[in-house]
């Protein structure tokens, strides 16, 4: 490995200690996760980043970061401080807020099994690779918000940062419609997804998906959708079977870019005749692409997110012979074949997209080979959590296609957008600041050598 990116994760490990409370600390070194005996003993309270590149999402200017507590006091430079103050050189480094993961899957049960990542070890994963706090996705109990909601709050007290949950609607009563209410007025998540695939499980049709976002008009929450024509999709996976393609190719035949596009198109009218904001969850084509450009284009709201396994893979990896590695690949809606990756970076590029997430949910070979002989069987799910910040920066800012302030736009600021009461913030207040959630509690610290 370049010394250079030794030398940078051990900068950001040690930022990391010094400004997460001493509790929060010890579970990594108790887990083994510090690079060092030193990292560990770091306790000191007030710490000064001096010199370095800050970049946030309007504007760059070299400065100190000034941080007691884990809050940061002073942005600006040449700060004086005194001796009890712990002092990190960032001269010819990027100071950036660390990343914001919209979309995210720990402890999820899913196809008979469950993600191997919790909410401790996806954490970990997260800070390893600059992502401060992430977003995951509450599943009902039997329909219920409400016991699906205390279900994941049990699961997140291993959480060792920050979180915020959107809640993922199955079914549609009257008690569905209570409890969406008690998410937005008392548990503060104001975000609800209908799975527009999965049939026989998370699928919604369309008269649940037109309730759904009149009830979330009324109650100013944003709704969101994974936009695959699921009826479709069964009807190819029954094709793909019956004509002896049981590998995870299938998977990616049985549902094509067109099946995504159309239930992208199909919901993006929907919200419209209902007059209320969309947010498309990975977007995976430059099919579905195509609909939010025209979409946003005639003024709708409407936002898209691709995932970075879409912006940086192609599918090629479903048709390796061996099946394992091949599995590993399986995810909905499926990694594209090539082309689609690179139009999905000119998306992201010029504002037709806006931020990006992962779709982290992770199974582990023995659970992918549940689907050894019927690709229908695979868990659908990739990695991205730990990869997404350095992905995103090589793909994008090295390539030049977007600048560094954009960078954290559409890895942290973005994230933030539409659900700013949605999070569990652990930590980091800022008695009296007048400055977003994200400034407040995520500047640190993803630090990024200037090449």
């Amino acid at each position: 490995m370049d010394h250079s990116l030794i030398s940078l994760r051990l900068l950001y490990i040690l930022l990391l200690f010094a400004c997460l409370p001493f509790s929060r600390s010890n579970e990594f070194c108790d887990a083994g996760i510090a690079y060092t005996e030193s990292t560990c003993r770091v306790s000191s309270s007030k710490l000064l980043i001096k010199g370095g590149t800050v970049v946030n999402a309007h504007l760059q200017e070299i400065a100190d970061v000034y941080v007691e507590d884990g809050t940061i006091i002073a942005v600006k430079p040449n700060i004086k401080v005194g001796d009890d103050v712990t002092l990190l050189d960032a001269t010819g480094k990027y100071v950036m807020p660390g990343g914001i993961d919209p979309h995210t899957h720990l402890a999820f049960e899913f196809m008979g099994t469950e993600t191997i990542d919790d909410f401790f070890s996806g954490q970990a994963a997260a800070l390893a690779g600059g992502t401060t706090m992430h977003i995951d996705f509450v599943i009902p109990v039997n329909g219920s918000l409400v016991a699906g909601f205390e279900a994941y709050e049990k699961k997140a007290k291993k959480s060792c940062m920050d979180y915020g949950f959107h809640m993922a609607i199955s079914k549609w009563d009257e008690s569905v419609s209570r409890e969406m209410e008690i998410m937005v007025k008392e548990k503060g998540i104001n975000s609800f997804k209908f799975f527009m695939a999965y049939k026989g499980a998370l699928m919604i049709s369309d008269e649940l998906l037109l309730q759904g976002l009149e009830r979330c008009k009324s109650l100013g929450a944003l709704a969101m959708v994974h936009a695959e024509n699921g009826d479709a999709v069964f009807e190819g996976q029954k094709r793909m079977i019956e004509l002896g393609i049981t590998g995870p190719e299938g998977h990616a035949l049985s549902r094509p870019p067109v099946l995504e596009s159309e239930a992208t198109a199909r919901a993006i009218r929907l919200a419209r005749f209902v007059n209320t904001p969309l947010y498309v969850v990975h977007v995976m084509s430059i099919d579905a692409m195509e609909e939010i450009a025209i979409a946003r284009k005639s003024g709708q709201k409407v936002i898209g997110e691709p995932v970075v396994s879409g912006l940086v893979l192609n599918d090629s990896g479903l048709w390796d012979p061996d099946f394992i590695t091949a599995a590993k690949y399986v995810m909905s809606p499926p990694i594209r074949e090539s082309g689609h990756d690179k139009a999905l970076q000119a998306a992201l590029s010029t504002g037709v997209l806006q931020l990006v997430g992962t779709d982290h949910c992770v199974f582990n070979s023995t659970q992918k080979a549940f689907g050894i002989d019927d690709f229908r069987k695979i868990p659908n799910g990739v990695n991205g959590i730990e990869e997404r910040m350095h992905l995103v920066w090589d793909t994008m800012v090295v390539s030049g296609q977007i600048s560094v302030t954009d960078y954290v736009r559409i890895t942290s600021t973005e994230s933030l957008k539409g659900y700013e009461t949605n999070f569990n913030i652990q930590d980091f207040p800022v008695p009296g600041s007048s400055t977003s959630i994200h400034e407040r509690e995520q500047f640190l610290l993803d630090l990024m050598q200037i090449s």
